[in-house]
C-alpha cells in the first residue's frame, strides 16, 4: 500500500501515513472471548438469526416480495442481527427494548445505514471531498457524521466506497475518490478514522469498506454489469484504498454484486478468502451489498437459494443484506452437513466481536431528543462551510474574472439548481431536511445583500429512463413543463440576465442522475441546458458557470467561451453558503480534479497514469490518438486554479542513492508569489526507469498547504520501499533498481516540471 510521511506545523493540512503499517484489528481479543462464550450458550437458530439483516421500509421494494411477518416478531424470534435502513430515534429503541427484554439471550441488533457523507448534516459527496485533496477534513465530517447517527441509535455506516472509478458514465463515481490508488488510500484511511475513531480515541461506529473489489471497472460504465480485472491491475490500482482501510482497522467489508472475471464477488472465494482475509489480514465482518447472496441465483451462479446461501458463506459472507437467504435455508445446508458447525460460529463470531466492540451490550439504545438535530446543525454548520468551500475546484477564470465586487449592483442567478435545496445535497443525503439546506441563490443574496439579485430556471431537466431507485427513496419526479412553460422560462432566464451586470450560471445535474443504478451513455448536459448556456452568453455579460454533478460533463463549448467555471460537485447542506464565499474571495479556490476531464465521451475511459506506447504523447511527430479529437483531456488529473498563484523550487532527495527497502526524503519549498493568501496542493509524481511494470507516472504524496501572501513553505515528504514497488502480471512485488525522477508541483509534471533523481542500486522483493 503506498503511504506517505510528512512532518508538518499546525497550519499545514496533511495526512500521515505509516509507511510499513499492519492490520489494525477490529475487535479486541476480550471481544473475541466474550463472542465464543456466547457462542457456547447460543443455540442454531439463534446463531443463523444474527446472519440476517433485513431491511426495515414502508416502502415496497421494486422486486422484492413483502415479508408478510412483523419486523417485531422476527427480532422476538432471535431472526434479526441486523436492520437497515432504520433511522427513527424512537422506533430503533422500540425494536431494541424486544431484543434486550424479550429474546433468552438479550442480544442487541446493530443498526446501519447508508451514512455516505453527512446524517443531520450533509458535508460534500465523497468524491468533492477527495477533491480537496484534505484527508483531514474528509476525517472530521465523517467524524461529525458518526456522533450525529450514533445519537439516533445508528452504530454502523455502509462507507466509504472504495472504487477507483476512471469510467465517468458510471453513476456510482460521486461515492468514491476518483481514479488514483493513493488519493484513493489516503482518503480511505482518513474516513476510517473518521468514523471509526483512532486506537488512542476510539468512536462507537462502524465503518464498511465497498464495494469489494473491483465494482468501479464495470464494462461500459453500466452499473452492476461484469468487471474483468488481471492480477497486476487488481493489486496495483484496486487494492490499495481497501488495504489502507483495513490497515485502519475498518470493522467491515461489503462485498460487490458484479461478477469479477467471470465469478461473482459475493460467492468468490479467492476474492474473499484468498484476499481479503489471507493476503490483506481483515479479520473483521463482511456483509454482502442488497440481496447479493440471493442473487447468486438470478446471476446463474447458484442452482437454488440453499446453493446461493452455500456458495456465500463458503466465500466468507458473515451477513446477508436483505435476501433473508441464510434464514431459509442455512438449517438444512447444516443438516446436510455442507456447513459444518464450526463453519457456522466463524461467521457468527465476527458479528457477536463486532456488537461488544461497539459497546452494545452496555449502551444499546438512542439518545436522540426532539431537539437533537437542530443541535447537531448549529454545532456544525461551519465546518460543513468550510468543506464546501474547499472541495469546489476552479477550471476557468479568464481575466481575473473572479472573485466578483462586492459592488456588483444586479447578478442574475439562472439555471435548474439555483435555488434547489434537494440536489444539491447530492445522492445518498436520506436524511437530509431541504429547509436546512441553503440554495445557492439564498447563498448569493445574503453576500451580496445591497445588491439586486433574481433568479429564473431557464431549463428543467429530468431522466428520460427513471430507476427504481427514484421510487422506494421517495425523490421527487416533477411534472413535466408544458411547451408553453418551457417557453415561458426560456424568455424569462434571457430578460433577467439581459438586465444584469454578471450572469451566475447554475447547470448539471439532479442528484439522482449521479447515484446507484444511474449510468450514462452521454457526459453532455441533460435537457437543453447547453442551449441556455449558449444564449445566455451570447447576451454579451460576464458569465460564471457553477457546474453541479460528480461526473465530469460535456465543457468543451463552455471552456472556450464561459470566462468562469467552477466544477461544485454537491456541496451538502451549506452550499450556498460557500460558493457565496468563494465568488467573492472570502474563501479561495483550493480544490484539485480528482479525475481526469474528458472532452467528450468518446475518450471514456480516460485517465492519467497510462503505460508508454511505442508512440508516445510527448513524441516530436505526435498529432493525436484520435483524428477528429486532441487525445489529450480537457483538464488533467490533479488540476485545479485558484485566485493566488505559486512557484515552487526544483525537489532534493536526502541521498541521491538507496538501497532497495529504504525510504527516500523528498523536499521542495513552495512560494505564495500573490498578494492574496490561499491554498496550494503540492503533488509529488514519481516515474520509473524503464525496466518497471509501472505506469508513466504515478501520484506518490501530496500535501495541501495554506500560504499567506508572500510566504514560503518548506514541503517534505518521505517515500517508502512499498510506493516505488509495483506488482507485477506473476503476482510478485518488488522495487527494480535503476533511476527514479521525481517530481512535486501544483499538478501533473510538464516538460518543464524539475525533477530529482533517486537511484536504487538493486532489485528487490515485498511482501505481496
Amino acid at each position: 500500500m503506498k503511504k506517505l510521511h510528512v512532518s508538518l506545523s499546525l497550519s499545514v493540512i496533511g495526512l500521515l501515513l505509516s509507511t510499513a503499517a499492519q492490520a489494525q484489528s477490529p475487535t479486541s481479543p476480550d471481544d473475541t472471548d466474550r463472542a465464543n462464550a456466547l457462542l457456547k450458550q447460543m443455540t442454531t437458530e439463534e446463531k443463523i438469526g444474527q446472519l440476517n439483516q433485513p431491511f426495515y421500509l414502508k416502502l415496497p421494494i421494486p422486486g422484492v416480495k413483502p415479508d408478510p411477518v412483523p419486523y417485531e416478531v422476527h427480532v422476538r424470534r432471535g431472526e434479526v442481527g441486523s436492520f437497515l435502513f432504520l433511522t427513527d430515534p424512537r422506533e430503533i429503541n422500540r425494536l431494541q427494548k424486544i431484543a434486550m427484554t424479550e429474546q433468552r439471550l438479550h442480544i442487541p441488533i446493530l443498526f446501519g445505514f447508508d451514512v455516505i457523507h453527512g446524517f443531520d448534516t450533509e458535508f460534500p459527496v465523497p468524491l468533492a471531498m477527495a477533491a480537496s485533496w484534505d484527508p483531514s477534513l474528509a476525517e472530521q465530517a465523517q467524524g461529525i457524521a458518526a456522533e450525529e447517527a450514533a445519537h439516533a441509535g445508528l452504530r454502523w455506516s455502509f462507507a466509504p466506497m472504495l472504487d477507483i472509478a476512471r469510467d465517468p458514465r458510471w453513476g456510482r463515481i460521486s461515492e468514491g475518490a476518483g481514479e488514483d490508488p493513493y488519493l484513493g488510500a489516503a482518503m480511505a484511511r482518513a474516513q476510517v478514522r473518521g468514523f471509526q475513531g483512532t486506537p488512542e480515541n476510539p468512536r462507537a461506529f462502524m465503518a464498511t469498506l465497498k464495494h469489494f473489489a473491483g465494482y468501479g471497472a464495470a464494462e461500459g460504465g453500466r452499473d452492476y454489469d461484469a468487471v474483468y480485472i488481471p492480477e497486476e491491475r487488481m493489486q496495483n490500482l484496486y487494492l490499495p484504498p481497501f488495504r489502507a482501510g483495513v490497515e485502519a482497522g475498518a470493522g467491515s467489508v461489503m462485498s460487490a454484486y458484479m461478477d469479477l472475471n467471470d465469478v461473482p464477488a459475493s460467492g468468490n472465494v479467492h476474492l474473499l478468502q484468498d484476499i481479503l482475509r489471507s493476503e490483506l489480514h481483515f479479520k473483521g465482518l463482511v456483509v454482502s451489498d442488497a440481496f447479493a447472496v440471493g442473487s447468486l441465483v438470478t446471476q446463474g451462479f447458484a442452482e437454488n437459494g440453499k446453493d446461493a446461501a452455500l456458495r456465500g458463506a463458503s466465500a466468507g459472507v458473515n451477513m446477508d443484506m436483505g435476501s433473508a437467504t441464510y434464514l431459509e435455508h442455512m438449517r438444512a445446508l447444516l443438516d446436510s452437513r455442507q456447513i459444518t458447525a464450526a463453519q457456522l460460529d466463524d461467521l457468527v463470531r465476527p458479528i457477536l466481536a463486532a456488537k461488544y466492540h461497539l459497546g452494545l451490550f452496555e449502551h444499546p439504545y438512542a439518545d436522540a431528543t426532539e431537539q437533537t438535530h437542530a443541535e447537531m446543525l448549529a454545532q456544525h454548520r461551519q465546518i460543513a462551510r468550510i468543506a464546501a468551500a474547499r472541495s469546489v475546484v476552479l477550471l476557468r477564470n479568464e481575466g481575473g474574472l473572479l472573485p466578483l465586487a462586492r459592488t456588483t449592483r444586479r447578478i442574475a442567478v439562472i439555471g435548474p439548481l439555483g435555488n434547489n435545496k434537494d440536489d444539491i445535497n447530492g445522492p445518498w443525503s436520506l436524511t437530509a431536511k431541504p429547509e436546512d439546506t441553503v440554495s445557492v441563490f439564498a447563498g448569493i443574496r445574503a453576500k451580496f445583500s445591497d445588491s439586486q439579485v433574481t433568479f429564473a430556471e431557464g431549463v428543467q431537466i429530468a431522466k428520460e429512463f427513471p430507476s427504481s431507485f427514484d421510487g422506494f427513496l421517495g425523490a421527487k419526479i416533477q411534472k413535466p413543463w408544458t411547451p408553453e412553460e418551457v417557453d415561458r422560462q426560456m424568455k424569462s432566464a434571457l430578460k433577467l440576465a439581459a438586465n444584469a451586470d454578471v450572469v451566475i450560471m447554475t447547470l448539471g445535474e439532479l442528484s439522482g442522475m449521479d447515484f446507484e443504478y444511474a449510468s450514462r451513455s452521454s457526459l453532455s448536459l441533460p435537457g437543453k441546458q447547453q442551449e441556455l448556456l449558449e444564449r445566455i452568453q451570447a447576451l454579451g455579460k460576464p458569465v460564471v458557470l457553477l457546474l453541479f454533478s460528480t461526473r465530469p460533463l460535456d465543457l468543451l463549448w463552455a471552456s472556450g467561451h464561459i470566462r468562469g467555471i467552477m466544477d461544485c460537485y454537491f456541496g451538502g447542506t451549506e452550499t450556498g453558503d460557500a460558493i457565496a464565499d468563494l465568488l467573492v474571495g472570502d474563501a479561495v479556490p483550493g480544490g484539485k480534479l480528482p479525475i481526469t476531464w474528458p472532452r467528450n465521451e468518446g475518450q471514456v475511459p480516460i485517465y492519467y497514469a497510462h503505460t508508454t506506447s511505442h508512440k508516445p504523447y510527448d513524441s516530436a511527430d505526435f498529432t493525436s490518438r484520435y483524428w477528429d479529437l486532441p487525445t489529450s483531456p480537457l483538464y488533467p488529473f490533479g488540476y485545479g486554479l485558484s485566485y493566488s498563484r505559486f512557484s515552487y523550487r526544483a525537489p532534493t532527495v536526502g541521498a541521491k542513492e538507496i538501497k532497495a527497502g529504504t525510504s527516500a526524503v523528498v523536499t521542495t519549498f513552495v512560494r505564495n508569489t500573490s498578494a492574496r493568501d490561499g491554498d496550494e496542493v503540492a503533488e509529488l509524481y514519481v516515474k520509473p526507469p524503464p525496466t518497471a511494470v509501472s505506469p508513466k507516472v504515478e501520484l506518490e504524496g501530496f500535501m495541501r498547504v495554506h500560504l499567506r501572501a508572500g510566504e514560503t513553505r518548506r514541503v517534505q515528504f518521505t517515500l517508502s520501499p512499498r510506493q516505488l514497488s509495483e506488482v507485477d502480471e506473476k503476482g510478485n512485488r518488488a522495487v527494480v533498481s535503476g533511476d527514479y525522477q521525481i517530481y512535486i508541483s501544483g499538478g501533473q509534471p510538464q516538460a518543464e516540471t524539475p525533477a530529482a533523481t533517486l537511484h536504487i542500486s538493486r532489485t528487490a522483493a515485498l511482501p505481496k
